[in-house]
């Protein structure tokens, strides 16, 4: 008895999957099975997802299977489209109506998301049969991945491939429909088919060498021709070593019992000395879970039990790679201990072993962890392995003293000139090796990513602070120090894409933005891909959720950085909602990093539903202090003095470098600030080579207070500078830049009575003696709009909505409005504004 209890839900955790569509349907006079094998009561993962949801009892059906099927040559997708180079035979015409035979143990072309067809094996063929039961497919197709080198993570440790080899997964299956595969092709394992110019290359003809695991990076020495018979030798009728359980995925799976470390060309640097025995930690249990007759009891050497002696010599080696032979046999039966077992001595590190084995054991059933649901990224037993298997957080380079901003070819056009130097280094746009007074928030970062990708789950991580405290500045260090780390193998390899709020027309434009990382697509060689936003979130949730996933290309993690993240805030936050909540799905290794300008975001402007979503990790970044702008300046000043003479003249005074950040930190704590004021002093002062003296920096803060927009804010009236707080209050408090125009009018009234007579002049904000009609406040709207401060809706469609449906929104920057407004209204002015 067999009956759908809860929806099933497959883990595909590390798994790379095909994009095909839900349950597609195939015509069953163009497929015939043939050759039956076995047959059974039906279980939920014989069915495609839709149909397991949809039935509530499998009493009733029965599973067979077989060991071929034949499909007609008319289908429609009974051909590959292979490209032939030279002389090809034409088929024969008597040819034309013959069908194709499909056999298990066939390499196929997949029909994929990707521009070229994927490659798998044939592991099971089967149909589903019942009373009352309407199969969506005639056929149901088990494959095993084999994966492209154009298929792996684009951020990866980069090795050398051959122009038509393949690579074989060591644990990706999926079931498939007859209508996605395209045509047989040939695997080989021969050197003499390897192809090294890509116009002898063909679609159908490939070479395979190695094995990989994709998510994790690791690649191992794999003899495809002799895996393939050995694995047909078990499910085949006639073998004593027969398989009963049907499907059984781990007939081709195979796994790596011991690690050898091999010297090769392809690689730079060696692995990670903390993920090597990580690595060998983790092929231990799986082969203590898939020996015959443990129980449970033998000794495990721990994962700390690893002296320091011997870390420090497998650090100091100098191996290139991780790489394992694959040879397929037979687990011995491991000997049970009676009474208390005595530790294993391990290896003494001076002589270690150079010989690997990979065992692809006969199958068997696993033990009762198995049976038991993947954790969520946010479940405490997700938490507990995080603590358990803490990473070395590497820090950033000491950032008190010198920074690497200007390379050999900017030294060169700068010359010797100490001033033209600081210039330079002092720009907002010129991007340090390090952050000063930011190692804290960049290790929390690093760490928390490093985990999610180490572990090969999903999820979110909020950053917040006030601009200018060098969150995305931050962020940005911490990818380029993790695609180090992957391209070293010293971490798992992953896709990445940023997403700008204030770089995109709207923001529904980030689903297809993350499209192009999840698929795989090379943007910067093809270009952005021409799909609608629409699509775009239908592939997206299709694949997340495990509907119907990408192929090959999707299998492994996925970092996003979704910056100025108030921009994408919408009415109905379904944006957001969608990029918070994917990350949640099991095995969708999705890690979202959400920058957004206000710490309250969450709790002030997102629903309940896109909050609960966020998790728990939420990082804040405190404006800077006094200490912490010199500390940042004075590290630019000395990356710009980098190969002048001892004796260089001083570009900036320390008081009057001290004043100004005390100036910056007093209102705003803004980094970019300081910066632009010091640069802006620089620049005043190089025509005559001489140091900048504080007077320097007071005239330079004045100018850039007396800018037209300050000048033009500072003549206003109190109702118009009081409207534009109003507008600015409900533009934090909504996240969206149009605000209708009830909306403004009602928080005006509230500012009314908090802030008038606050002002350092109480005769420009008297004391209310009455509330302004609504006819007042449009005249006070109409005069903003006639100066162009605020922009309103226009237009037929608007004058048929009521007057407090309108829509208005700021035309000036931000920042300078609430600076502005807090200098001329006083403290209480500036605490309803939060500068």
């Amino acid at each position: 008895m067999s009956e759908l209890n809860t929806p099933l839900r497959r883990s595909k955790r590390g798994q790379p999957v095909v994009a095909y569509t839900s349950s597609p349907s195939s015509s069953s006079a163009s497929v015939v099975p043939s050759g039956p094998l076995h047959s059974r009561p039906t279980r939920p993962q014989d069915l495609f997802e839709d149909e397991a949801s949809s039935l509530d009892s499998l009493e009733h059906l029965t599973t067979q299977f077989y060991q071929s099927y034949a499909r007609s040559s008319k289908a429609s997708s009974a051909r590959a489209p292979v490209r032939v180079y030279g002389r090809a035979q034409r088929p024969r015409q008597s040819d034309a109506d013959v069908p194709t035979v499909f056999n298990v143990g066939d390499t196929v072309l997949v029909k994929t998301g990707s521009p070229t067809p994927s490659v798998a094996v044939i592991t099971a063929i089967w149909n589903v049969d019942g009373e009352d039961f309407k199969p969506k497919a005639s056929l149901r197709i088990r494959v095993h991945w084999f994966v492209r080198p154009s298929e792996l993570p684009k951020i990866r440790a980069k090795r050398d491939f051959y122009e038509n080899e393949v690579l074989y997964n060591i644990s990706a299956c999926e079931t498939l429909a007859p209508s996605v595969v395209l045509a047989h092709c040939a695997v080989s394992a021969a050197s003499s088919k390897a192809i090294t110019a890509r116009q002898d290359a063909a679609v159908d003809e490939l070479y395979c060498r190695q094995a990989v695991d994709p998510m994790r990076g690791l690649y191992y020495q794999f003899q495809w021709d002799t895996f393939r018979l050995q694995a047909l030798a078990r499910i085949l009728p006639g073998q004593e070593e027969q398989s009963v359980d049907w499907p059984d995925d781990h007939v081709w799976a195979v796994k790596a019992a011991t690690a050898t470390r091999v010297t090769t060309s392809t690689r730079g640097e060696g692995e990670n000395p903390r993920k090597r025995r990580r690595i060998e930690h983790d092929a231990e249990e799986d082969r203590s879970e898939s020996s015959d007759g443990a129980s449970g009891d033998e000794f495990e050497v721990p994962l700390n039990d690893i002296s320091e002696e011997e870390d420090d010599l497998i650090a100091d080696e100098d191996e290139d790679d991780v790489v394992a032979e694959l040879a397929p046999r037979t687990p011995s039966r491991r000997r049970k201990r009676a009474g208390t077992s005595t530790p294993r001595t391990p290896r003494t590190p001076r002589t270690p072993r150079r010989t690997a084995s990979v065992a692809a054991s006969t199958p068997r059933r696993r033990g009762k962890d198995a049976s038991l649901a993947q954790p969520t990224p946010h479940s405490k037993a997700a938490l507990r392995r995080r603590k358990k298997t803490a990473l070395a957080v590497r820090p950033p380079p000491p950032a008190a003293g010198i920074l690497d901003i200007i390379d050999e070819g900017a030294a060169q056009e700068l010359g010797t000139d100490p001033w033209l130097r600081a210039m330079h280094v002092l720009h907002v746009a010129a991007r340090p090796g390090a952050l000063p007074c930011r190692e804290a928030e960049y290790g929390r970062v690093l760490r928390a990513v490093e985990e999610l990708l180490e572990e090969g789950s999903g999820g979110c991580i909020y950053i917040s602070g006030v601009p200018g405290t060098g969150k995305t500045a931050t962020v940005h260090a911490v990818v380029r120090e993790l695609k180090r780390m992957a391209e070293q193998n010293e971490a798992n390899p992953f896709a990445y894409v940023e997403i700008n709020g204030l770089k995109i027309p709207e923001p529904a434009a980030a689903y297809g933005l993350l499209w192009e990382a999840v698929s795989g697509h090379d943007s910067a060689r093809d270009g952005h891909m021409k799909i609608s936003a629409k699509e775009a979130l239908r592939l997206l949730s299709n694949h997340f959720s495990g509907t119907a996933r990408v192929g090959p290309a999707g299998g492994h993690a996925c970092v996003v950085l979704m910056d100025e993240l108030d921009q994408l805030m919408t009415t109905k936050q379904d944006v957001v909602y969608n990029f918070f909540n994917w990350p949640t799905l099991a095995g969708s290794k999705l890690v979202v990093l959400a920058v957004a300008n206000t710490m309250d975001l969450p709790e002030r402007v997102m629903s309940g539903r896109v909050r609960s979503r966020l998790g728990m990790v939420r990082i804040n970044f405190q404006p800077y202090t006094t200490p912490q702008l010199e500390q940042i300046v004075r590290a630019r000043l000395a990356s710009a003095k980098l190969g002048l003479p001892a004796d260089a003249p001083e570009v900036i005074a320390p008081d009057a470098l001290k004043f100004a950040a005390m100036k910056v930190s007093s209102i705003s704590g803004d980094a970019r600030r300081v910066l632009d004021i010091c640069r802006r002093t620089v620049e005043l002062v190089q025509p005559r080579k001489r140091m900048a003296r504080t007077e320097d920096v007071k005239a330079v803060i004045k100018e850039m207070q007396n800018s037209p927009t300050a000048a033009y804010l500072r003549e206003l009236s109190f109702h118009e500078r009081l409207m534009l707080a109003a507008l600015i209050k409900c533009v934090r408090k909504e996240g969206v830049e149009e605000i209708r125009w009830a909306d403004v009018q009602h928080q005006h009234l509230i500012f009314l009575n908090l802030l008038s007579g606050s002002g350092a002049d109480d005769d420009r904000d008297p004391a209310p003696t009455r509330r302004p009609s609504a006819d007042e406040l449009t005249l006070v709207l109409d005069s903003l709009l006639a100066s162009h401060a605020l922009i309103a809706e226009d237009g037929i469609a608007v004058a048929r909505k009521a007057e407090g449906e309108r829509r208005v929104a700021l035309n000036l920057e931000y920042a300078e409005v609430e600076r502005v407004l807090g200098e001329v209204g006083g403290p209480r002015w500036r605490n309803a504004l939060n500068v």
